[in-house]
């Protein structure tokens, strides 16, 4: 028979009793963690979101309590009155370890089945367990950490922006379907039959808007959805810090993430001081091989084309060759070398070439090709030294304005970088990434696209090449990088419509197509729109590096697989045949309608 809680009332939180509490009378409330029988003593661990703190049932002190603790198994509900003790021997691996409460009663509020893995840090379920029972999942104290710090992290955030003057407005989850980027994920009206809304994959226009409204400084802290295919740890829907500013420089902007940053930072005991370190696009690239490149370690890039072009012919490979140096692995084994090639592969290049520097001289697969002289001249123009390992590679696939060779080759950079332990992971490396071209090539659509969205600002005197030479256009785009990552991409933006109809047609919208999916934005950019920008972080991102995750379903509540579905709910499912009709909606299935 189940207790009720009446009027019972909890006292002190699981996990904040320590020495000075001793002698207390107190009422705790939680889930029994851990259960220990010794006959005339019964300790149970109880647990809740604080923490967990030892409990003990004497048969001699409080009979009926004893006699009602043989009941308990672990995940039972309790209430327990007490008294606080000092331990005989504290326990330092938790922080209530000096004390412990000898129970006088003892209250079961509900009773649990067997939990499919333990409520532990650390479990060896598998993650679709885990997801499938998130609510137990969410239990284990790893998950409350993250979960709490994820909280502090973004009060934090919208303390100092409140402080820095910004006005906290949200914007519509329904909203007109305005295709740019991933799919939309669309939203049937029943009101108005074969019309649709859209779930915004971003308030972008609603920002710029605000902005054209004389709000000055808006932010949010707002969910996102895009319709994107399989890509490893994305999230169908996921959390903005989104913000927009009228009236900016660029580093007025990065003045404000700066600070947002630092302050973020110090909630998880990270120190973040700006300003960040500024890196050109192109120079990333060309030092990198990535434009979100990780800082915390040297092995820059090095265009070693010349020195290969006597193998082209042999080794038949396009474009550019890049090499990087891996410190002290001229020792690897076949097997670590096969491994490599194999990954180097399965990113897009055409093979490696490598050249072990040893005290006795230069061994290489290349030495037919190049010859001595060519790898003495390989191994100076990339610097290295005995016991080094040179890596070159070039890519198998060649895009028109796009010099591929630098994204295989940065790939491979941060292969041996983690290999050869070379990483500094008490370094916490931020970079705004600027200079960014304006278009980029899209093999799939054989045309220019955005490279960020058609809203993003274009340098004043590259606005006559948008017709005549997008691939020279460069935008006022930037990025944020923290590590490797990118937390976060915004721009100054478009605020003529002048030069947004320009932007339109280069993309090669017609003014009919640019008015159908913009319309209402292109009527308010004519009621005198203030030049504006801002920017939109990634706040899943930034929790999951700031707690010391890999993935970010560690960091969120209710997380979706990398499949989009929701175990849990078993989401998404199918609607009965009633709802269809009331949506006026037919399915087609195998190239069959079905009412």
């Amino acid at each position: 028979m189940l207790d009720t809680l009446g009027d019972l009332k909890r006292t002190h939180p699981c996990g904040e009793l320590r020495a000075p509490d001793v002698g207390k009378n107190v009422v705790l409330m939680g889930w029994v963690h851990r259960r220990r029988d010794l006959g005339q003593l019964i300790f149970i661990d109880l647990r809740d979101r604080s923490g967990i703190v030892q409990v003990v049932f004497n048969q001699e002190q409080g009979p009926e309590a004893h006699a009602k603790a043989e009941e308990l198994r672990s995940e039972f509900v309790v209430a327990v009155m007490g008294v606080v003790v000092r331990r005989q021997k504290a326990n330092p691996e938790i922080s209530t370890g000096e004390v412990e409460v000898l129970a006088t009663r003892l209250h079961i509020l509900n009773n649990s089945k067997t939990p499919p893995f333990p409520i532990e840090n650390e479990v060896t379920a598998s993650e679709e367990t885990r997801l499938r029972y998130r609510y137990l999942d969410l239990r284990r104290p790893r998950l409350h950490r993250n979960i709490e710090l994820r909280h502090h992290i973004i009060f934090e955030i919208r303390r100092t922006l409140d402080e820095l003057g910004f006005f906290e407005i949200e914007t519509p989850l329904l909203t007109r379907s305005t295709p740019e980027g991933a799919r939309d994920c669309l939203v049937p009206s029943r009101i108005h039959r074969g019309q649709f809304y859209a779930l915004p994959q971003s308030p972008q226009i609603f920002k710029q808007i605000l902005m054209i409204s004389g709000m000055d400084k808006y932010f949010q802290i707002c969910k996102c959805v895009r319709d994107e295919d399989f890509r490893a740890d994305r999230q169908l829907e996921f959390t903005q810090l989104d913000l927009e500013m009228s009236f900016p420089r660029q580093q007025d902007i990065f003045d404000v993430i700066e600070r947002v940053m630092e302050r973020a930072c110090a909630v998880a005991g990270v120190t973040a001081k700006g300003p960040f370190r500024h890196l050109d696009y192109q120079d990333a690239m060309r030092r990198f091989g990535s434009d979100k490149p990780d800082l915390r370690f040297g092995m820059e890039l090095h265009n070693v084309t010349d020195i290969f072009e006597p193998a082209r012919p042999a080794l038949q490979w396009e474009g550019n060759v890049q090499a990087v140096v891996s410190p002290g692995a001229a020792s690897w084994s076949r097997k670590q070398l096969d491994e490599l090639a194999e990954y180097a592969k399965s990113i897009g290049a055409r093979g490696i070439y490598i050249a072990k520097v040893t005290a006795d001289g230069i061994s290489s697969p290349l030495e037919k090709q190049l010859g001595p002289q060519g790898l003495k001249r390989l191994a100076e123009a990339v610097g290295a030294k005995s016991g080094d390992l040179v890596v070159a590679t070039a890519a198998k696939e060649q895009i028109p304005h796009s010099d591929t060779s630098l994204n295989v080759a940065g790939q491979i950079r941060l292969f041996l970088g983690d290999r050869m332990n070379l990483i500094d992971r008490s370094k916490w490396e931020f970079v705004w990434i600027t200079g960014f071209a304006l278009f980029e090539w899209s093999q799939n659509e054989g045309r220019w696209v955005s490279a960020q969205h058609p809203f993003t600002g274009i340098f004043e005197e590259d606005i006559d090449k948008l017709e005549t030479a997008p691939w020279e256009c460069r935008s006022k785009g930037y990025d944020l990088v923290l590590n490797g990552h990118e937390l976060g991409s915004g721009s100054i933006r478009i605020h003529r419509q002048d030069v947004q109809a320009r932007m339109f047609k280069a993309l090669g919208l017609s003014g009919e197509q640019a008015r159908q999916r913009f319309g209402f934005f292109l009527d308010a950019l004519t009621y005198g729109t203030p030049p504006h920008g801002g920017i939109a972080l990634g706040m899943d991102r930034v929790v999951m590096l700031l707690a010391e995750e890999k993935s970010l379903r560690e960091v969120i509540a209710f997380p979706k697989t990398a499949k989009a579905q929701d175990l849990m709910a078993d989401s998404p499912s199918a609607v009965d045949a009633t709802q269809l009709k009331e949506l006026g909606i037919k399915l087609e299935q195998d190239g069959v309608v079905r009412p």
